[in-house]
């Protein structure tokens, strides 16, 4: 009696575990060539348990449906072969992967604002997309990956195409068995009609928090209240955990201003800000349980010469906001 209930315990255990464990993750920057080992210490540094790993798909210009990938021009860790040593290699240290395939537009134009101008392009476009998102998919499927996005910021190809995303997504089912989720825009999360087909609602969440030039935590976390009881309204709605499938903030003056900003704007380095910033959010979301963690924007491989105290981008890598990742990683 004493062992058939030591293995349900041990059973109820491991089906509940895994949902309880946040996803403590990094946007793990494709590179020129191949990761080693000395580029995954220092994800173990701070305490990663997740990387997603990005390849990537290229259009040309607005308005073309067709999308190169998978080529010798691209950089390595941008193709499939590159993807699938990424994801190895984290696997083989511990490191569980979210595969991410994401869209560039030439020049860096939002793939937000992608549209087809005639229905044979839009057509085009979606068979184009399947082919780039199904070969993911299989190589997910094929590494053993726990987390598959389907998508990343693309809300009007979402809003004109509604009937082919639960197409797609009936599709990328049949070829894999894991965890889907879609990276929305934090100002699209709300329009996306198929968030319970999925597993998870994945939110970029680069909300507006703050105007100062330097806010502190407090302030910050007081930015959130709106942001977050709209987030949980749908949470509770659609009955799906909440995943931020990035979040992050530059280096900057005014940096909760506008977080979504990548222009190379010439604000003054502050340190202190992004620190804070990742405070607040970490805060505010790391302790409630409808609430699956999330992927800091952005980690590069060749972690010795990333950020610095000199740069005002997105990584937090060798600045204090790197510290502050590092606790909550470890505590959580």
């Amino acid at each position: 009696m004493r062992r058939i209930a030591l293995l349900f315990l041990l059973f109820c255990y491991g089906c509940t575990a895994p949902d309880l464990e946040k996803i403590n993750g990094v946007s793990f920057v494709a590179s020129r060539e191949p990761a080693d080992l000395e580029h995954i210490e220092a994800l173990r540094s701070v305490h990663a348990g997740y990387a997603a790993v990005m390849p990537f798909g290229f259009i040309r210009e607005m308005g073309s449906p067709e999308i190169i990938f998978d080529t010798e021009r691209q950089w390595f860790g941008e193709t499939r072969q590159g993807a699938r040593q990424y994801i190895d290699l984290l696997h083989k240290n511990g490191i569980r992967v979210m595969l991410k395939p994401q869209l560039w537009i030439w020049r860096g134009i939002f793939t937000g604002e992608l549209e087809m101008t005639s229905e044979e392009d839009w057509k085009r476009l979606e068979w184009q997309y399947a082919d780039f998102i199904l070969t993911y998919a299989e190589l997910a499927e094929a590494t053993g990956v726990g987390l598959f996005c389907i998508g990343t910021e693309l809300e009007t190809f979402v809003k004109h195409r509604p009937a082919y995303w639960k197409w797609l997504i009936r599709n990328v089912r049949e070829r894999y068995s894991g965890k889907l989720t879609y990276a929305a825009n934090w100002d699209e999360y709300k329009r996306i009609s198929f968030w319970q087909d999925l597993d998870l609602i994945g939110i970029d969440a680069y909300f507006p928090l703050s105007e100062a030039r330097n806010p502190g935590v407090a302030e910050l976390r007081a930015g959130w209240g709106r942001w977050k009881a709209e987030i949980e309204a749908l949470q509770q709605t659609v009955d799906r955990p909440v995943l931020f499938t990035e979040f992050g903030y530059r280096s900057m003056d005014y940096t909760a201003k506008k977080p979504w900003l990548v222009d190379r704007n010439e604000e003054a380095v502050n340190l202190e800000a992004q620190a804070n910033a990742k405070e607040a959010l970490f805060e505010e979301f790391w302790s409630e349980d409808w609430f699956a963690g999330g992927f800091v924007w952005k980690w590069f491989i060749h972690h010795s010469r990333a950020g610095g105290p000199g740069d005002n981008r997105f990584t937090p890598q060798n600045k204090p906001a790197e510290g502050v990742i590092r606790d909550y990683f470890q505590k959580h």
